[in-house]
Protein backbone atom coordinates (compact mmCIF):
# COMPACT_ATOMS: atom_id res chain seq x y z
CA UNK A 1 0.00 0.00 0.00
CA UNK A 2 1.40 3.21 -1.47
CA UNK A 3 1.48 6.48 0.80
CA UNK A 4 -1.62 7.99 -0.91
CA UNK A 5 -3.38 5.10 -0.65
CA UNK A 6 -2.73 4.90 3.42
CA UNK A 7 -3.34 8.33 3.75
CA UNK A 8 -6.58 7.74 1.56
CA UNK A 9 -7.68 5.19 3.95
CA UNK A 10 -6.89 7.22 7.27
CA UNK A 11 -8.84 9.94 5.90
CA UNK A 12 -11.83 7.58 5.30
CA UNK A 13 -11.36 6.56 8.80
CA UNK A 14 -11.71 9.41 10.27
CA UNK A 15 -14.22 10.97 8.62
CA UNK A 16 -16.47 7.58 9.09
CA UNK A 17 -15.36 7.44 12.98
CA UNK A 18 -16.45 10.86 13.22
CA UNK A 19 -19.86 10.60 11.59
CA UNK A 20 -20.64 8.30 14.16
CA UNK A 21 -19.01 10.11 16.80
CA UNK A 22 -21.89 12.85 15.73
CA UNK A 23 -24.99 10.47 15.06
CA UNK A 24 -24.41 8.95 18.22
CA UNK A 25 -23.56 12.56 20.48
CA UNK A 26 -26.35 14.66 19.18
CA UNK A 27 -29.34 12.88 19.77
CA UNK A 28 -27.96 12.23 23.80
CA UNK A 29 -27.07 16.14 23.90
CA UNK A 30 -30.74 16.42 22.55
CA UNK A 31 -32.44 14.31 25.09
CA UNK A 32 -30.41 16.30 27.54
CA UNK A 33 -31.29 19.73 26.64
CA UNK A 34 -34.82 18.59 26.09
CA UNK A 35 -35.06 18.04 29.34
CA UNK A 36 -34.50 21.21 31.01
CA UNK A 37 -37.04 22.89 28.68
CA UNK A 38 -40.18 24.44 29.47
CA UNK A 39 -43.44 22.64 27.54
CA UNK A 40 -43.94 25.62 25.42
CA UNK A 41 -40.66 25.89 23.74
CA UNK A 42 -40.99 22.18 22.27
CA UNK A 43 -43.86 24.34 20.47
CA UNK A 44 -41.07 26.09 18.26
CA UNK A 45 -38.23 24.20 16.45
CA UNK A 46 -36.54 21.59 18.18
CA UNK A 47 -32.83 23.00 17.90
CA UNK A 48 -33.47 26.13 20.04
CA UNK A 49 -31.49 25.89 22.77
CA UNK A 50 -33.59 25.78 26.28
CA UNK A 51 -34.45 29.66 27.46
CA UNK A 52 -33.32 28.25 31.01
CA UNK A 53 -32.91 25.37 32.81
CA UNK A 54 -36.39 23.76 33.67
CA UNK A 55 -35.03 20.99 36.43
CA UNK A 56 -39.07 20.75 37.31
CA UNK A 57 -39.55 18.10 34.90
CA UNK A 58 -37.05 15.99 37.11
CA UNK A 59 -39.06 16.44 40.29
CA UNK A 60 -42.29 16.34 37.77
CA UNK A 61 -41.13 12.70 36.79
CA UNK A 62 -39.48 11.48 40.17
CA UNK A 63 -42.60 12.71 42.14
CA UNK A 64 -45.53 11.99 40.24
CA UNK A 65 -44.57 9.60 37.96
CA UNK A 66 -42.68 7.16 40.40
CA UNK A 67 -39.56 7.24 38.57
CA UNK A 68 -37.75 7.48 41.82
CA UNK A 69 -39.52 3.96 43.03
CA UNK A 70 -38.84 2.66 40.03
CA UNK A 71 -35.56 4.25 39.87
CA UNK A 72 -34.47 2.11 43.18
CA UNK A 73 -36.17 -0.58 42.24
CA UNK A 74 -34.12 -1.43 39.56
CA UNK A 75 -31.09 -0.58 41.05
CA UNK A 76 -31.50 -2.98 43.64
CA UNK A 77 -32.74 -5.62 40.83
CA UNK A 78 -29.23 -4.83 38.83
CA UNK A 79 -27.13 -4.94 42.04
CA UNK A 80 -28.60 -7.42 43.33
CA UNK A 81 -28.42 -9.61 40.06
CA UNK A 82 -24.76 -8.66 39.53
CA UNK A 83 -23.77 -9.77 42.91
CA UNK A 84 -25.62 -13.40 42.92
CA UNK A 85 -23.99 -13.40 38.70
CA UNK A 86 -20.33 -12.89 40.04
CA UNK A 87 -20.99 -15.29 43.29
CA UNK A 88 -21.81 -18.44 40.39
CA UNK A 89 -19.86 -17.22 37.74
CA UNK A 90 -16.66 -16.92 39.21
CA UNK A 91 -15.89 -20.24 40.66
CA UNK A 92 -17.76 -22.21 38.18
CA UNK A 93 -15.80 -20.38 35.31
CA UNK A 94 -12.61 -20.90 37.24
CA UNK A 95 -13.12 -24.51 37.79
CA UNK A 96 -13.72 -25.10 34.14
CA UNK A 97 -11.03 -23.13 32.85
CA UNK A 98 -8.54 -24.79 35.90
CA UNK A 99 -9.74 -28.35 36.83
CA UNK A 100 -10.02 -31.53 35.33
CA UNK A 101 -13.20 -33.81 36.74
CA UNK A 102 -16.15 -36.11 35.41
CA UNK A 103 -18.28 -34.33 33.67
CA UNK A 104 -16.70 -31.45 32.65
CA UNK A 105 -17.41 -31.41 29.18
CA UNK A 106 -21.14 -32.51 29.45
CA UNK A 107 -21.62 -29.36 31.98
CA UNK A 108 -19.44 -27.59 29.98
CA UNK A 109 -21.47 -27.80 26.78
CA UNK A 110 -24.71 -27.33 28.75
CA UNK A 111 -23.29 -23.81 29.58
CA UNK A 112 -22.95 -23.50 26.07
CA UNK A 113 -25.78 -24.13 24.72
CA UNK A 114 -27.18 -21.07 26.59
CA UNK A 115 -25.54 -19.02 24.57
CA UNK A 116 -28.10 -19.62 21.91
CA UNK A 117 -31.07 -19.50 24.21
CA UNK A 118 -32.88 -16.42 23.19
CA UNK A 119 -34.55 -15.13 26.88
CA UNK A 120 -37.45 -13.64 25.34
CA UNK A 121 -38.38 -16.80 23.86
CA UNK A 122 -38.92 -18.44 27.49
CA UNK A 123 -40.58 -15.89 29.53
CA UNK A 124 -43.38 -17.01 29.39
CA UNK A 125 -42.63 -20.61 30.70
CA UNK A 126 -40.46 -18.31 33.97
CA UNK A 127 -44.00 -16.95 34.09
CA UNK A 128 -46.20 -19.80 34.33
CA UNK A 129 -43.49 -21.66 36.47
CA UNK A 130 -43.51 -19.03 39.21
CA UNK A 131 -47.15 -18.10 39.03
CA UNK A 132 -47.75 -22.19 39.57
CA UNK A 133 -45.33 -22.08 42.83
CA UNK A 134 -47.15 -18.92 44.19
CA UNK A 135 -50.53 -20.99 43.93
CA UNK A 136 -48.61 -23.91 45.79
CA UNK A 137 -47.18 -21.78 47.75
CA UNK A 138 -50.02 -19.50 48.72
CA UNK A 139 -51.92 -22.46 49.94
CA UNK A 140 -49.21 -22.84 52.85
CA UNK A 141 -48.10 -19.77 53.79
CA UNK A 142 -51.59 -17.51 52.65
CA UNK A 143 -49.36 -15.22 50.55
CA UNK A 144 -47.40 -15.11 47.36
CA UNK A 145 -43.82 -14.11 46.71
CA UNK A 146 -42.19 -15.30 43.86
CA UNK A 147 -44.31 -12.59 41.22
CA UNK A 148 -43.92 -8.86 42.12
CA UNK A 149 -40.74 -10.10 43.65
CA UNK A 150 -37.62 -7.84 43.15
CA UNK A 151 -35.33 -10.78 44.69
CA UNK A 152 -36.78 -13.15 42.23
CA UNK A 153 -36.52 -11.09 39.62
CA UNK A 154 -32.76 -10.14 40.07
CA UNK A 155 -32.13 -14.16 40.76
CA UNK A 156 -34.20 -14.51 37.05
CA UNK A 157 -31.45 -11.82 35.26
CA UNK A 158 -28.33 -13.76 37.29
CA UNK A 159 -29.88 -17.34 35.76
CA UNK A 160 -30.30 -16.13 32.07
CA UNK A 161 -26.99 -13.96 32.02
CA UNK A 162 -24.61 -16.92 33.19
CA UNK A 163 -24.26 -18.51 30.02
CA UNK A 164 -22.45 -15.61 28.27
CA UNK A 165 -20.28 -14.23 31.58
CA UNK A 166 -18.88 -18.12 32.41
CA UNK A 167 -17.88 -18.22 28.30
CA UNK A 168 -16.15 -14.91 28.59
CA UNK A 169 -14.93 -15.48 32.32
CA UNK A 170 -13.35 -18.98 30.87
CA UNK A 171 -11.71 -18.30 28.05
CA UNK A 172 -10.32 -15.16 30.14
CA UNK A 173 -8.79 -17.91 32.99
CA UNK A 174 -7.53 -20.05 30.75
CA UNK A 175 -5.04 -17.10 29.27
CA UNK A 176 -3.53 -16.62 33.14
CA UNK A 177 -0.11 -18.01 33.52
CA UNK A 178 -0.46 -21.61 35.82
CA UNK A 179 2.76 -20.42 37.72
CA UNK A 180 1.06 -18.11 40.06
CA UNK A 181 -1.31 -20.97 40.66
CA UNK A 182 1.69 -23.61 41.20
CA UNK A 183 3.89 -20.84 43.33
CA UNK A 184 0.66 -20.40 46.16
CA UNK A 185 -0.30 -24.14 46.11
CA UNK A 186 3.47 -24.41 47.25
CA UNK A 187 2.97 -21.92 49.88
CA UNK A 188 0.92 -24.08 51.57
CA UNK A 189 -2.44 -21.95 49.84
CA UNK A 190 -5.69 -23.81 48.99
CA UNK A 191 -7.63 -23.87 45.92
CA UNK A 192 -10.28 -21.35 47.08
CA UNK A 193 -7.61 -18.95 48.77
CA UNK A 194 -5.75 -19.21 45.42
CA UNK A 195 -8.71 -18.21 42.98
CA UNK A 196 -10.11 -15.30 45.86
CA UNK A 197 -6.52 -14.02 46.34
CA UNK A 198 -4.62 -14.36 43.25
CA UNK A 199 -6.63 -15.40 40.16
CA UNK A 200 -9.71 -13.30 40.68
CA UNK A 201 -7.75 -10.22 40.61
CA UNK A 202 -5.72 -11.04 37.86
CA UNK A 203 -8.99 -11.60 35.76
CA UNK A 204 -9.77 -7.96 37.07
CA UNK A 205 -10.37 -7.07 33.42
CA UNK A 206 -12.21 -9.62 32.10
CA UNK A 207 -14.89 -9.30 35.67
CA UNK A 208 -15.36 -5.39 34.66
CA UNK A 209 -16.36 -6.24 31.10
CA UNK A 210 -18.77 -8.59 32.35
CA UNK A 211 -20.11 -6.26 35.01
CA UNK A 212 -20.41 -3.61 32.93
CA UNK A 213 -22.11 -5.79 29.92
CA UNK A 214 -24.38 -7.50 31.92
CA UNK A 215 -25.50 -3.81 33.85
CA UNK A 216 -26.44 -2.97 30.75
CA UNK A 217 -28.80 -5.46 30.01
CA UNK A 218 -29.90 -5.57 33.36
CA UNK A 219 -30.50 -2.29 33.55
CA UNK A 220 -32.42 -1.53 30.08
CA UNK A 221 -34.45 -4.87 30.41
CA UNK A 222 -37.92 -4.88 29.72
CA UNK A 223 -39.43 -7.92 28.99
CA UNK A 224 -38.44 -9.82 31.85
CA UNK A 225 -39.51 -7.67 34.32
CA UNK A 226 -43.08 -6.29 32.94
CA UNK A 227 -43.91 -10.07 32.63
CA UNK A 228 -42.71 -10.98 36.17
CA UNK A 229 -43.96 -7.67 38.26
CA UNK A 230 -47.26 -7.07 36.52
CA UNK A 231 -48.20 -5.03 40.03
CA UNK A 232 -47.40 -1.47 40.46
CA UNK A 233 -43.93 -1.96 41.70
CA UNK A 234 -41.94 -1.44 38.44
CA UNK A 235 -38.42 -0.98 37.11
CA UNK A 236 -37.30 1.98 35.52
CA UNK A 237 -37.41 0.63 31.95
CA UNK A 238 -41.43 -0.19 32.60
CA UNK A 239 -42.09 2.69 34.45
CA UNK A 240 -40.29 5.00 31.77
CA UNK A 241 -42.45 3.53 29.21
CA UNK A 242 -45.95 4.23 31.51
CA UNK A 243 -44.55 7.47 31.90
CA UNK A 244 -43.99 8.58 27.92
CA UNK A 245 -47.43 6.94 27.00
CA UNK A 246 -49.05 9.35 30.08
CA UNK A 247 -47.12 12.58 29.08
CA UNK A 248 -47.62 11.99 25.09
CA UNK A 249 -51.32 11.70 25.86
CA UNK A 250 -51.09 15.27 28.53
CA UNK A 251 -48.78 16.87 25.61
CA UNK A 252 -46.13 17.01 28.27
CA UNK A 253 -43.01 16.42 27.23
CA UNK A 254 -40.37 18.00 29.67
CA UNK A 255 -41.03 14.99 32.05
CA UNK A 256 -40.68 12.52 29.49
CA UNK A 257 -37.33 13.49 28.31
CA UNK A 258 -36.31 14.15 32.02
CA UNK A 259 -37.33 10.28 32.59
CA UNK A 260 -34.87 9.59 29.86
CA UNK A 261 -31.93 11.19 31.45
CA UNK A 262 -32.50 9.79 34.41
CA UNK A 263 -32.49 6.34 32.48
CA UNK A 264 -29.52 6.89 30.15
CA UNK A 265 -27.30 8.91 33.21
CA UNK A 266 -26.07 5.74 35.20
CA UNK A 267 -24.81 3.54 32.12
CA UNK A 268 -23.09 6.58 30.70
CA UNK A 269 -21.07 7.18 34.15
CA UNK A 270 -20.46 3.57 34.51
CA UNK A 271 -18.94 3.56 31.10
CA UNK A 272 -17.24 6.56 31.30
CA UNK A 273 -15.43 4.75 34.61
CA UNK A 274 -14.63 2.03 33.38
CA UNK A 275 -13.62 2.37 29.46
CA UNK A 276 -10.11 1.53 30.24
CA UNK A 277 -10.56 -1.33 31.83
CA UNK A 278 -13.22 -2.51 29.40
CA UNK A 279 -10.76 -2.10 26.62
CA UNK A 280 -8.11 -3.99 28.07
CA UNK A 281 -10.82 -6.94 29.25
CA UNK A 282 -12.03 -7.04 25.51
CA UNK A 283 -8.16 -7.12 23.99
CA UNK A 284 -6.56 -9.71 26.73
CA UNK A 285 -8.88 -11.98 26.54
CA UNK A 286 -7.78 -12.96 23.54
CA UNK A 287 -4.15 -13.45 24.45
CA UNK A 288 -2.31 -16.95 25.08
CA UNK A 289 0.48 -17.10 27.55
Amino acid sequence: MDKKTNRLYRIFIYVALFTLAISIIVPVAWVFLASVKQNSEFYGSPWTMPIGLHFQNFIDAIDKANMGEYFINSIVATGLGLLILLVVALPASYALARFRFKGKKIVNLGFMSGLFINVNYIVVPIFLMLLSWDKGISQIIGQRIFLNNIVVLAIIYAATALPFTIYLLTSYFRTLPKAYEEAAYMDGSGYFRTMVKIMIPMAKPSIITVILFNFLSFWNEYIIALTLMPGASKTLPVGLINLMQSQKAAANYGPMYAGLVIVMLPTLILYIMVQKKLTQGMTLGGLKD
